[in-house]
């Protein structure tokens, strides 16, 4: 970087600009150099300088009452100063399985109760649940399947919540009422929703599916085509011929 000059009667001059001189950087620029701002900057930064020194001196001096002291034994001894039970300094670790061992222990005492708690549970939902596909009218009236395969195919639906059985559509939305809108779907009315929406009703609704005349086919492979079997006499069956007789608007009689 050198000062740009001027030649004026054979003498050469500083050129001048905004009252800055100018000087030409090594890339070619010329800039005019402001030496007010440059001075003060040169003030601020000696400033902050100090200010940096004076901070590392006050650091250091802090830090010199921890000379020779190991650092990894300070911050175990505080680990276990934690762990203060009863004014006894018990190790890390200690606490840990005293911990472990008090949830062991409550978890045990009450396991029975839990295991209790749930099998009333399960028989609730049971009773609630299976009770409601046991006396649902609309099974007796319209389905010509017992109510127990019902459960079986249908039972996902329903769930106990507190002390109602509630319905839900495939899509996992509450079914609610079509009678009184607002209003969850009662037992009945919700089975009604989801049958109509199952693919092979007609195979389970009474007084359809049924052959013309009422024709009967004892062959073993279609047990279909019988109107009606004894329970004991389709428990027999093997699935296939279960599921042939049901889609085939065979009834089951106790």
């Amino acid at each position: 970087m050198k000062l740009k000059t001027v030649e004026l009667n054979g003498k050469h001059y500083a050129e001048i600009t905004d009252g800055k001189p100018v000087y030409v950087h090594d890339d070619g620029k010329e800039i005019p150099f402001d030496a007010v701002q440059t001075v003060d900057t040169i003030k601020r930064l000696n400033g902050e300088a100090k200010g940096h020194r004076e901070r590392a001196e006050t650091a250091e001096g802090a830090l010199k009452v921890f000379e020779g002291l190991d650092a990894a034994a300070a911050r175990k001894a505080l680990d276990v100063v934690k762990n203060l039970d009863d004014k006894k300094l018990v190790d890390a670790g200690e606490v840990d399985r005293v911990k472990s061992e008090a949830i062991k222990a409550v978890e045990d005492k009450y396991a029975p109760i839990v295991k209790e708690r749930d099998k009333l549970q399960a028989s609730l939902v049971s009773e609630k649940v299976g009770g409601s596909f046991a006396r649902s009218k609309m099974i007796a009236d319209k389905l010509a399947i017992p109510a127990d395969l019902v459960q079986a195919r249908f039972g996902e639906h329903f769930r106990l919540e507190g002390e109602n059985v509630v319905a839900y559509d495939k899509s996992g939305n509450k079914l609610f009422s079509r009678s009184s809108p607002g209003e969850l779907a009662t037992f009945d009315e919700a089975l009604e929703m989801i049958v109509e929406q199952y693919p092979y009703r007609d195979s389970i609704l009474k007084g359809s599916g049924a052959s013309g005349g009422g024709a009967q086919n004892n062959h073993p492979g279609h047990a279909g085509g019988n109107k009606s079997m004894p329970r004991a006499q389709f428990d027999k069956l093997d699935p296939g011929a279960q599921m042939a007789h049901v889609k085939g608007g065979g009834a089951i009689t106790d």
